[in-house]
């Protein structure tokens, strides 16, 4: 993803929901990546949980769907700008997959990995009690490959950067470990309503 700290994008629209320094992209929905979009097969994707859990547990596509259903409704904020009003994704809430690996006491933060090897560094309490999901359909259809197909990580409260597509795993782990744009200037939470886009914001 090309950003700088001087990325302007559209011009700002006001409306309501719409964190700060933020423009309303409409119908659109921007594709902006760190790499080149992987050619996963649905049968190829698994997804990994371990580091600091009980018993570290994989699934492939066909087990994931076999968890409770859930999905995520309403807005998503990139920190290049742009807000998408209105999404619908559907998956499995990530704390089917957590509590079925069970996270250990000490276990505060997780860093998420994509097939790729991109990663993105989260606190815990960002992922758990419903606010985070394994997502693989979007507006009742597959998700696209460009957008984190077959299967992505949602975590809609933070900027969209830590939503990691083509989801591969989370490492839990007792301390934060930055991930890919962490370690290149980013926020390591990357809050939009306090506009924490860059370290030192």
């Amino acid at each position: 993803m090309n950003t700088t700290r001087g990325f302007t994008g559209r011009p700002r629209a006001a409306r309501p929901g719409l964190p700060p320094g933020q423009y309303d992209a409409g119908d659109d929905w921007p594709v902006l990546s760190a790499e080149v979009t992987p050619e996963i097969a649905p049968a190829d994707w698994t997804f990994r949980v371990g580091g600091l859990v009980a018993e570290p547990r994989t699934w492939d596509l066909a087990g994931a769907r076999l968890l409770p259903a859930s999905g995520y409704a309403g807005d998503i904020h990139c920190v290049t700008g742009w807000s998408k009003f209105g999404v619908r994704f559907g998956g499995v809430s990530l704390d089917a997959f957590l509590d079925a690996a069970g996270p250990l006491p000490s276990a505060t933060h997780a860093v998420a990995h994509a097939h790729t090897g991109y990663t993105a560094n989260l606190p815990l309490a960002d992922l758990t009690g419903g606010r985070a999901w394994i997502v693989w359909e979007y507006d009742g259809q597959p998700l696209a490959p460009e957008h984190g197909g077959p299967a992505r990580l949602v975590v809609p409260h933070l900027y969209f950067w830590k939503s990691v597509k083509w989801i591969a795993g989370l490492e839990l782990l007792d301390h934060d470990e930055p991930g890919f744009w962490e370690q290149n200037g980013y926020h390591a939470r990357g809050n939009p309503w306090e506009e924490q886009r860059y370290s030192g914001d």
